[in-house]
């Protein structure tokens, strides 16, 4: 592995896996790796996992970019190694910008009573993580959804919705979709918005990220 080059590690949505990148482009100097999700271990933490994930990047100074959980997974990674920029993607900065349903389901532990060992369809996968106003966009992201341990779906779904991180990280870039179901707009502050963009825009909207990301990260 080069180290003439900049490496960018990405960390996909919840429960999905590195195909959900494959529509971004970046110049050759750049060499991009995946962190695919680990089983999470038995009442693991989210900063002892994100320090496992952390674990397993090689270089340093990389370029770390999370979408969706995965921006919450890596925010959590900053604390276990530095790296040279930190983007997030349909994500959240703070617990302060999740919608009113998930605060909701975190004080009353409603999501308790999600039965994932149910829900391990890829239809139902889907709507847990894209949420299920449009039937294209499900469609569209439910083949790239892999991650169908239940022991993962619990503990991801349980550390999304209870995630009290109160003050954003400095330095922290944020690009949204102006139309984000799951994360909607109204509650994001000091993000690039993306007209139209919706939580799948990493996939529908590559050619105008990967333009967007070149900018924030070229030399």
């Amino acid at each position: 592995m080069s180290y003439q080059k900049n490496h960018i590690y990405f960390v996909p949505g919840m429960a999905a896996g590195a195909e959900i990148f494959k529509n971004l482009t970046f110049p050759d100097n750049y060499e991009t790796h995946v962190l695919e999700w680990l089983i999470p271990e038995k009442e693991e933490s989210l900063a002892d996992y994100a320090k496992r994930m952390a674990s397993r990047i090689k270089v340093p100074d990389a370029i770390l970019i999370g979408v969706s959980f995965g921006g919450v997974v890596v925010q959590e990674m900053c604390s276990f190694y530095t790296p040279k920029k930190i983007i997030i993607i349909s994500s959240v900065k703070t617990s302060k910008e999740l919608p009113r349903r998930m605060k909701l389901a975190s004080l009353t532990k409603a999501y308790k009573l999600i039965p994932t060992s149910l829900v391990l369809s890829v239809d139902d996968l889907t709507k847990l993580s894209v949420g299920p106003k449009s039937k294209k966009r499900l469609t569209l992201y439910q083949e790239y959804l892999h991650v169908r341990d239940k022991r993962y779906l619990d503990w991801a779904l349980e550390k999304m919705i209870t995630w009290d991180n109160t003050e954003a990280r400095e330095g922290i870039i944020h690009i949204h979709g102006e139309k984000d179901p799951v994360f909607p707009i109204k509650y994001i502050n000091g993000s690039i918005i993306i007209k139209g963009g919706t939580h799948i825009m990493i996939l529908n909207k590559a050619r105008k990220i990967s333009k967007i990301l070149y900018e924030l990260i070229k030399e």
